[in-house]
């Protein structure tokens, strides 16, 4: 038996972290992951990257992206003994933006205060990413010990932005 977790609770932990793994396709049809810092927003997830960078070149030719926040995992006390991250992993479409068509709070989430560097912006563009289908979960929202169980462990939950 999966537990069941809402949407809701699934866009509360995403908001919590800020480091994730995107997934994109480059022309040539490879498949390519970077680590990347995020913010959450009004049921988007929001990246700041250079105009420039291969990234922002991927996601405007294949809009088609996956996302994976690993979100840590530790024993008190016992911080040395290895255990495996859970995981929130979905798809998404995801379009380059200009900085200013994000707003000044996705920009200060973003940037911590550096958006009022002119000179810094105008080499920046923000990818906007706006989750499809389901969030596919893994030890998220339940206790270590039964995380061992990939029955209890893992999880579907739909992608629904009502009050987020």
């Amino acid at each position: 038996m999966t537990l069941q977790l809402t949407p809701q609770q699934v866009w509360e932990v995403l908001k919590k972290e800020l480091f994730a793994v995107l997934g994109m396709v480059t022309a040539k049809g490879e498949a390519r992951t970077v680590g990347i810092v995020y913010t959450v927003h009004a049921g988007k997830i929001y990246i700041a990257t250079g105009v420039d960078s291969w990234k922002a070149r991927h996601v405007q030719g294949n809009p088609h992206v996956s996302l994976t926040i690993p979100i840590a995992k530790r024993i008190p006390l016992l911080p040395w003994i290895k255990i495996p991250a859970a995981t929130i992993t979905f798809s998404g479409m995801a379009k380059v933006l200009e900085p200013q068509k994000v707003g000044s709070e996705v920009l200060y989430a973003l940037l911590r205060g550096l958006s009022e560097d002119e000179e810094r912006m105008a080499d920046m563009c923000i990818i906007e990413i706006e989750p499809v289908g389901d969030f596919i979960t893994y030890g998220v929202g339940i206790p270590l010990m039964q995380m061992r169980d990939t029955n209890k462990a893992r999880g579907r939950v739909p992608v629904a932005i009502e009050n987020i």
